[in-house]
């Protein structure tokens, strides 16, 4: 199965010196059986998308809990057997976080399982810290910092293969 793991630079460092992303059990986002139902127009492609783009929504709380991290959203592509992935528990996400796709993998995942990364181009900072700033009033309802949230989803992340990563390392 592949889950799109959220991080951050900080995180990336940390996952990158261990050899592994852990410890278990991890929050990540995958094509559930809930994703399908809501969205049950699209093709596995867009399906994937949807759940990396959940993953890219926890990594900016990610940021919120690290202020020091660079401001730039980073989501791991990871695949791993079926039975290490299971639906999160109920009431797992935050508020207001739409768990759909939200699953908990059960183990550490080796570095030899992460296909790949995808990281916000630099010039995505400053959407990226006014989205974290944002946040609270997001989970709140707000209107405006819902549409500064959502901001960021207009800069596609960058993918990087697992070789290319110690150069994005802070």
């Amino acid at each position: 199965m592949r889950v799109y793991v959220p991080s951050t630079l900080t995180g990336l460092a940390r996952v990158h010196a261990a050899r592994e992303a852990g410890p278990a059990p991890l929050a990540a986002y995958a094509v559930t059986p809930a994703l399908r139902e809501w969205y049950a127009g699209g093709d596995i492609e867009e399906l994937e998308y949807a759940a990396m783009t959940a993953a890219a929504r926890a990594s900016l709380r990610l940021l919120a809990g690290d202020p020091e991290a660079p401001p730039r959203r980073v989501v791991l592509a990871a695949e791993v057997p079926d039975q290490a992935a299971r639906p999160a528990p109920p009431g797992s996400g935050g508020p207001g976080e739409d768990t759909r796709a939200l699953v908990q993998v059960t183990a550490a995942i080796p570095w030899r399982r992460i296909a790949s990364a995808h990281v916000d181009d630099p010039e995505a900072a400053a959407d990226v810290r006014a989205a974290v700033r944002a946040l609270p009033a997001a989970r709140e309802g707000d209107d405006d910092a819902l549409f500064t949230v959502g901001g960021t989803e207009g800069h596609e992340l960058m993918w990087y293969a697992t070789q290319e990563l110690g150069d994005l390392l802070p």
